[in-house]
């Protein structure tokens, strides 16, 4: 089935989907198939060749793909399917100040180097767009469902909440996508998620809660190989804020790509947005999204799973990993007993409760925390900062916390000051910050420093991850909010 799919940033979509009525699909494999345009469509052997939609990119797995370009004497063969930011390395204190780490401020000139010379849209950091990768795109209608999108960073699946195949790939990958706006890829296997019930508080137990408590589950390499889309009732109510949370973590389960149906959340969400389709234009969109992106009742999936949420409770990781989680109201495990009889899995809880400095059967409202971190790509939206400003309004940051609040953009940075919400952070003590991935990870002057604990609304807790020797606990934005305040973990539904 050849793709006749060209979406441009311009033209609204005057090309659709070519959707085969005649097979019960899912929805990966519908999207997937309409943009198969070499080998590979008719047989599960071999990788197939996709037609990229939307390309986006940075400033950190950029820089060795345009130099590849240069050496070979090739052009971005279409420029205007491209999309570029720097958030990475950039600093989010002060933009005035010159970029003092030479890597990032080369990595940073570079970009704006490269983004000129191949005539390529740039949020560079003096613009008003300008955010980490997977916040920008959503919220200026670059992100469109049915659509194929690849990003040189893991967390592209975050895209998948509008009903895209969104994956990260490397950088060798990225130069082949600016070269030929294609990319050889091995189909992956689907997983059906369902997500079921209702946490008995919405506010207090959130879409971080769910997903951290999936991988809890069904562990780091739960769905390898495969693309999950989310299924139920739980889903459907979610916002499109926290459906973004859910799939950018697919990556923690091992999955290639996470996924969800669009639906009206999802238009309403997309409409009169910049990039997006408009008026009738978007209204043919819409009817056409509605009829094909669906998995019809009788597909099949490869595997399948049900997470029931009804009774779930605040999680919060201890290890370093995103499985090693538990209910807040827990206390840290034996290695025996988070093993469950994997040789394997017991060193590896060892290791990391000695990297954590962490004792079993210690209660995890008895830790203490040394930094809090709200932001990341997969909690620093404005619904994320609006939730820990209620947390956080009328009270004050314990005097032996560092915390910080990281907006994911310039527009939700913007947003947010118009309700309020930096005078209420400001006032309990939070420093409010410029937009960027800032302490997600250790690429910019937003680090740990060794020994030091964090309650991040990040999505990895590995070594080092946010700092050398610094040791991250993933929570939600009001967990984080309330263990700044109380300078320890606390149950937050205690407080909401």
């Amino acid at each position: 089935m050849a793709s006749k799919v060209a979406i441009t940033a311009n033209d609204y979509i005057s090309a659709q989907l070519i959707i085969d009525k005649h097979m019960s699909e899912t929805l990966f494999e519908k999207i997937w198939d309409s943009h198969v345009v070499g080998p590979g469509n008719e047989s599960e052997q071999g990788p197939s060749l996709l037609y990229i939609d939307r390309h986006l990119i940075h400033e950190v797995t950029s820089p060795q793909a345009f130099a590849g370009l240069r050496a070979i004497g090739r052009t971005v063969r279409r420029p205007e399917l491209t999309f570029a930011t720097m958030d990475h390395n950039v600093p989010t204190d002060n933009r005035s100040l010159p970029i003092v780490d030479p890597i990032s401020s080369l990595q940073i000139h570079r970009l704006e180097q490269n983004c000129k010379d191949f005539g390529i849209t740039l949020f560079d950091v003096n613009s008003p767009d300008q955010g980490i990768v997977h916040i920008i795109a959503p919220e200026l209608g670059i992100t469109l469902p049915g659509t194929t999108i690849v990003c040189g960073d893991s967390h592209t699946s975050t895209h998948g909440a509008f009903g895209t195949i969104a994956f990260g790939i490397g950088t060798s990958e990225v130069e082949h996508v600016l070269a030929t706006q294609c990319l050889w890829m091995d189909k992956p296997k689907t997983f059906a998620i369902n997500i079921v019930g209702s946490p008995r508080n919405p506010r207090a137990v959130t879409a971080k809660d769910v997903i951290l408590s999936l991988i809890r589950q069904i562990g780091t390499s739960g769905a390898t190989s495969t693309v999950i889309e989310y299924r139920g009732e739980t889903i459907s109510k979610f916002s499109m804020e926290e459906r973004m949370t859910i799939c950018n973590m697919s990556i923690e389960a091992g999955a290639r790509a996470g996924l969800i149906a669009p639906d009206r959340t999802t238009f309403e969400y997309i409409r009169g947005r910049r990039y997006a389709p408009q008026g009738e234009q978007f209204e043919k969109m819409v009817e056409f999204w509605e009829e094909n992106l669906t998995t019809d009742p009788n597909a099949q999936f490869d595997e399948s799973f049900i997470l029931n949420v009804d009774h779930l409770a605040p999680q919060v990781s201890w290890g370093t990993n995103p499985s090693m989680v538990v209910d807040v109201t827990e206390t840290i495990p034996f290695p025996a007993d988070f093993a469950k009889g994997s040789e394997n899995e017991r060193k590896a809880a060892f290791r990391a409760l000695d990297y954590m400095a962490l004792e079993p059967g210690t209660p995890i409202v008895e830790i203490p925390i040394d930094r809090v971190f709200i932001g990341s790509c997969t909690n620093s939206r404005l619904g994320d900062l609006l939730e820990a400003s209620i947390i956080a309004k009328g009270r004050k940051v314990s005097p032996n916390v560092r915390a910080m609040v990281v907006p994911g953009s310039q527009q939700v940075k913007r947003e947010a000051e118009r309700l309020g919400l930096d005078k209420i952070f400001k006032a309990a003590g939070f420093e409010w910050r410029e937009s960027g991935c800032s302490m997600c990870l250790g690429m910019n002057p937003d680090i740990l420093a060794p020994g030091e604990r964090c309650a991040s609304t990040s999505n990895r807790n590995f070594e080092g991850r946010q700092g050398t020797g610094g040791k991250t606990h993933l929570v939600s934005p009001v967990m984080a909010a309330a263990a700044a305040i109380e300078g320890h973990f606390v149950d937050i539904r205690d407080w909401l």
